[in-house]
Protein backbone atom coordinates (compact mmCIF):
# COMPACT_ATOMS: atom_id res chain seq x y z
CA UNK A 1 0.00 0.00 0.00
CA UNK A 2 3.05 2.87 0.83
CA UNK A 3 4.66 1.56 -2.29
CA UNK A 4 1.32 2.67 -4.25
CA UNK A 5 0.79 5.84 -2.07
CA UNK A 6 4.20 6.64 -3.09
CA UNK A 7 4.47 5.73 -6.83
CA UNK A 8 1.14 7.51 -7.10
CA UNK A 9 2.67 10.66 -5.02
CA UNK A 10 5.61 10.59 -7.78
CA UNK A 11 3.60 10.54 -10.93
CA UNK A 12 1.63 13.74 -9.32
CA UNK A 13 4.59 15.77 -8.94
CA UNK A 14 5.98 14.55 -12.46
CA UNK A 15 2.87 15.86 -13.89
CA UNK A 16 3.05 19.18 -11.80
CA UNK A 17 6.53 19.69 -12.36
CA UNK A 18 5.75 19.20 -16.37
CA UNK A 19 2.88 21.31 -16.16
CA UNK A 20 4.82 24.17 -15.19
CA UNK A 21 7.33 23.71 -17.85
CA UNK A 22 4.74 23.82 -20.42
CA UNK A 23 3.76 26.77 -19.38
CA UNK A 24 6.80 28.62 -19.64
CA UNK A 25 8.07 26.90 -22.97
CA UNK A 26 4.45 28.95 -24.08
CA UNK A 27 6.26 31.95 -23.19
CA UNK A 28 10.09 31.39 -24.14
CA UNK A 29 9.01 31.74 -28.32
CA UNK A 30 7.82 34.74 -29.05
CA UNK A 31 8.17 36.67 -26.11
CA UNK A 32 7.92 40.16 -26.88
CA UNK A 33 7.66 42.46 -23.33
CA UNK A 34 8.28 46.14 -25.56
CA UNK A 35 9.50 48.00 -22.28
CA UNK A 36 11.30 50.03 -24.97
CA UNK A 37 14.80 48.64 -23.56
CA UNK A 38 16.07 45.61 -25.20
CA UNK A 39 18.65 45.00 -22.64
CA UNK A 40 15.36 44.97 -20.17
CA UNK A 41 13.93 42.77 -23.12
CA UNK A 42 16.05 39.96 -22.98
CA UNK A 43 16.85 40.08 -19.20
CA UNK A 44 12.72 39.25 -18.98
CA UNK A 45 13.21 36.74 -21.51
CA UNK A 46 16.20 35.38 -19.27
CA UNK A 47 14.01 35.22 -16.46
CA UNK A 48 11.20 33.14 -18.71
CA UNK A 49 14.32 30.39 -18.74
CA UNK A 50 14.91 30.51 -15.60
CA UNK A 51 11.48 30.05 -14.43
CA UNK A 52 11.34 26.94 -16.61
CA UNK A 53 14.18 25.19 -14.15
CA UNK A 54 13.30 26.89 -10.99
CA UNK A 55 9.85 27.51 -10.21
CA UNK A 56 9.84 28.41 -6.65
CA UNK A 57 13.29 30.26 -7.39
CA UNK A 58 11.25 32.46 -9.37
CA UNK A 59 8.11 32.76 -6.81
CA UNK A 60 11.14 33.47 -4.29
CA UNK A 61 12.74 35.65 -5.97
CA UNK A 62 10.22 38.31 -6.93
CA UNK A 63 8.63 37.87 -3.30
CA UNK A 64 12.17 38.87 -1.83
CA UNK A 65 12.55 41.05 -4.41
CA UNK A 66 9.56 43.71 -4.39
CA UNK A 67 7.56 42.54 -1.60
CA UNK A 68 4.99 40.92 -3.71
CA UNK A 69 2.55 38.50 -1.89
CA UNK A 70 3.74 34.44 -2.56
CA UNK A 71 0.57 33.82 -3.30
CA UNK A 72 -0.08 35.92 -6.13
CA UNK A 73 2.68 35.24 -8.10
CA UNK A 74 1.80 31.42 -8.07
CA UNK A 75 -1.78 32.44 -8.60
CA UNK A 76 -0.69 34.22 -12.19
CA UNK A 77 2.09 31.62 -12.53
CA UNK A 78 0.64 28.50 -12.43
CA UNK A 79 -2.60 29.56 -12.74
CA UNK A 80 -3.31 32.40 -14.65
CA UNK A 81 -0.07 30.76 -17.08
CA UNK A 82 0.90 34.14 -16.94
CA UNK A 83 4.75 35.12 -18.59
CA UNK A 84 7.32 35.22 -15.46
CA UNK A 85 8.88 38.30 -17.09
CA UNK A 86 5.37 39.87 -17.32
CA UNK A 87 5.45 39.12 -13.36
CA UNK A 88 8.57 39.85 -12.23
CA UNK A 89 8.23 43.25 -14.62
CA UNK A 90 4.68 44.20 -12.98
CA UNK A 91 6.48 43.24 -9.55
CA UNK A 92 9.28 45.25 -10.53
CA UNK A 93 7.74 48.18 -11.38
CA UNK A 94 4.91 47.78 -8.68
CA UNK A 95 7.94 48.51 -6.54
CA UNK A 96 9.38 51.20 -7.91
CA UNK A 97 6.38 53.04 -7.63
CA UNK A 98 5.63 51.75 -4.18
CA UNK A 99 2.42 50.33 -5.07
CA UNK A 100 1.10 46.97 -4.74
CA UNK A 101 2.12 44.45 -7.55
CA UNK A 102 -1.91 43.48 -7.84
CA UNK A 103 -2.47 47.54 -9.54
CA UNK A 104 -0.13 46.89 -11.96
CA UNK A 105 -0.67 43.74 -13.14
CA UNK A 106 -4.04 44.34 -13.44
CA UNK A 107 -2.98 47.36 -16.04
CA UNK A 108 -1.05 45.16 -17.66
CA UNK A 109 -4.10 42.76 -18.03
CA UNK A 110 -6.19 45.42 -19.61
CA UNK A 111 -3.94 47.07 -21.43
CA UNK A 112 -1.12 44.78 -22.22
CA UNK A 113 -1.15 45.86 -25.87
CA UNK A 114 0.52 48.44 -25.37
CA UNK A 115 3.45 46.64 -24.44
CA UNK A 116 5.38 47.63 -20.82
CA UNK A 117 7.31 50.07 -22.65
CA UNK A 118 3.88 52.57 -22.75
CA UNK A 119 2.25 51.15 -19.54
CA UNK A 120 5.26 52.33 -17.48
CA UNK A 121 5.39 55.67 -19.01
CA UNK A 122 1.29 56.07 -18.35
CA UNK A 123 2.50 54.90 -14.49
CA UNK A 124 5.04 57.66 -14.39
CA UNK A 125 8.40 56.07 -15.08
CA UNK A 126 9.50 57.80 -18.18
CA UNK A 127 12.44 56.93 -20.27
CA UNK A 128 15.53 57.68 -19.70
CA UNK A 129 14.48 59.07 -16.20
CA UNK A 130 16.09 58.36 -12.60
CA UNK A 131 13.31 55.92 -11.86
CA UNK A 132 13.55 54.24 -15.00
CA UNK A 133 17.22 53.47 -14.65
CA UNK A 134 16.98 52.38 -11.16
CA UNK A 135 13.94 49.95 -12.33
CA UNK A 136 16.75 48.61 -15.08
CA UNK A 137 19.24 48.31 -12.70
CA UNK A 138 16.82 45.93 -10.67
CA UNK A 139 16.15 43.97 -13.59
CA UNK A 140 17.10 40.49 -13.11
CA UNK A 141 19.50 40.97 -9.74
CA UNK A 142 17.80 38.25 -7.60
CA UNK A 143 17.78 35.51 -10.24
CA UNK A 144 21.52 36.13 -11.26
CA UNK A 145 22.32 35.72 -7.85
CA UNK A 146 20.85 32.51 -7.02
CA UNK A 147 22.56 31.68 -10.25
CA UNK A 148 25.96 32.55 -8.53
CA UNK A 149 26.13 35.38 -11.23
CA UNK A 150 26.82 38.18 -8.84
CA UNK A 151 24.84 41.27 -10.28
CA UNK A 152 23.97 42.95 -13.20
CA UNK A 153 27.30 43.53 -14.61
CA UNK A 154 28.41 40.19 -14.51
CA UNK A 155 25.89 39.44 -17.19
CA UNK A 156 26.15 42.66 -19.39
CA UNK A 157 24.07 44.69 -18.03
CA UNK A 158 23.88 48.27 -16.70
CA UNK A 159 27.11 49.11 -14.50
CA UNK A 160 27.05 49.13 -10.64
CA UNK A 161 26.80 52.42 -9.32
CA UNK A 162 23.30 52.83 -9.26
CA UNK A 163 20.88 51.80 -6.37
CA UNK A 164 21.16 48.24 -5.63
CA UNK A 165 18.37 46.53 -3.56
CA UNK A 166 15.94 48.35 -0.91
CA UNK A 167 12.72 50.25 -0.84
CA UNK A 168 12.84 53.18 -4.06
CA UNK A 169 14.72 56.38 -2.91
CA UNK A 170 12.06 58.69 -0.76
CA UNK A 171 10.26 56.15 0.60
CA UNK A 172 11.63 55.26 3.73
CA UNK A 173 11.81 51.95 4.20
CA UNK A 174 8.25 51.18 3.46
CA UNK A 175 7.44 48.00 1.18
CA UNK A 176 5.85 48.15 -1.94
CA UNK A 177 2.51 47.12 -0.48
CA UNK A 178 2.17 49.64 1.60
CA UNK A 179 0.63 48.13 5.05
CA UNK A 180 4.02 47.66 6.81
CA UNK A 181 3.99 44.25 7.26
CA UNK A 182 7.20 43.55 4.79
CA UNK A 183 6.33 40.21 3.72
CA UNK A 184 5.60 38.37 7.24
CA UNK A 185 2.54 36.73 8.44
CA UNK A 186 0.65 35.15 5.59
CA UNK A 187 1.07 37.50 2.76
CA UNK A 188 -2.64 37.84 2.11
CA UNK A 189 -1.85 41.83 3.07
CA UNK A 190 -0.24 43.27 0.62
CA UNK A 191 -1.64 43.52 -2.80
CA UNK A 192 -4.35 41.36 -2.89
Amino acid sequence: MKALFKTAMLSLGLLVSAGAHAVVDEFAIGFSPRTGDTWVDARLGDINVFARGNTDGFIDDVVVSFGAPRYLVREYYLERRWAPGDIYYACAIAHQLGRPCLDVLRTYERDHGQGWGAIAQRLGIKPGSPAFHALKGGVGKGHERMRGRGGAQAAGGPPRGGREAGPPPGRGGKPANGNGDKGKGKGRGNGG
